[in-house]
């Protein structure tokens, strides 16, 4: 019996799955963050080594963990210095404390961007596209050959069009105009005030910058717009509509890279503004489907630390 680590690290937690070589996961565990680049490569490796303990005592095994692989998605890597800096990491775990037996090998030891654990986890296989749209956006598309394609992922000033922090924006712009009189009556004005308790629309000065929003406390708007577009609000349904026709044109692009226009695929849909009621994934899934009828467009079967432990299985079969 194989046995398998896999670990999907981001900015707010780290969660690790032991998978056995029948796909079969016997034990979860979630930590702290582990985003190296922003809190350093210390707290990195106590996070990724927590969660491995608490997934490790959660399986109810009574022999020796012998880990024959590993896997690590984690946020930010992608240049290959990132990736020599992990490797590093995952020298120095080996020499912790921890109920397991290591048995790696270079090639069992697998270390890539979260946008691909969320592809394969999602999917349930390493071929396909994940549209990943939270507070941020970005899509990843890998196809039968290895090739890959990324789209975005930029950051809020030079990208992450369709995002949470991208319809929040244009909402506000879009509330103020219209409290100016440039813009048709909209409900967002009510909608912001209640949301954030102001006296008036005028008050998202102070809010904004004399508090200095970031960018997670601005993309936290975004409901109020999706309840706006939900009701019936038409510039509300605008902003949606151009955040739908961003995330079409980006996943678009990607199949048009790596695919051909009439390949059967599946594009899974991750992140917070797909949860959202004003049909946002259906718009999408419509619009997308026109352009590319065989495409079928779904939520995760499986989460990403699934799909990292799916990607450490792989090496151990080859």
């Amino acid at each position: 019996m194989s046995y398998v680590l896999g670990i999907d690290g981001g900015g707010s937690k780290t969660v690790c799955v032991l998978m056995d070589d029948l796909c079969q996961v016997l034990g979860r565990g979630e930590a702290g963050p582990s985003n190296y680049q922003s809190i350093g490569i210390e707290a990195t490796l106590q996070s990724i080594q927590s969660a491995i303990k608490n997934a490790v005592e959660t399986a109810i095994i009574t022999n020796t963990l012998k880990m024959d692989a590993i896997c690590l998605g984690l946020a930010g890597v992608g240049r290959v210095a990132d990736i020599e800096v992990v490797k590093g990491l995952v020298k120095e775990l080996q020499h912790k404390k921890l109920p397991i037996t290591w048995a790696l090998q270079p090639a069992n030891i697998v270390i890539c961007n979260d946008a691909l654990i969320a592809l394969v986890g999602g999917i349930g296989q390493p071929v396909g596209i994940v549209v990943a749209v939270g507070t941020g956006s970005i899509v990843f598309g890998r196809n039968y050959e290895g090739h890959t394609k990324r789209v975005g992922g930029w950051g809020y000033i030079l990208g992450d069009e369709g995002s949470a922090y991208k319809i929040a924006i244009a909402a506000m712009n879009a509330a103020l105009k219209s409290y100016d009189g440039r813009e048709t009556s909209t409900s967002l004005i009510e909608g912001f005030k209640q949301h954030l308790d102001l006296e008036s629309i005028e008050d998202l000065i102070e809010v904004v910058y004399r508090r200095k929003w970031g960018v997670k406390q601005i993309a936290a708007l975004a409901p109020v717009v999706d309840f706006a577009a939900a009701s019936g609000d038409i510039l509300a349904n605008i902003i949606i509509d151009d955040a739908v026709k961003e995330l079409v044109k980006a996943t678009s692009t990607v199949i048009d890279a790596i695919f051909t226009a009439d390949s059967v695929l599946e594009i899974v849909t991750t992140g917070s503004v797909w949860r959202g009621r004003c049909n946002i994934h259906e718009r999408f899934a419509a619009s997308l489907v026109k352009k590319f009828p065989n495409v079928k467009v779904i939520f995760p079967r499986y989460e990403p630390a699934y799909g990292a432990g799916l990607l450490a299985l792989q090496t151990t079969q080859n």
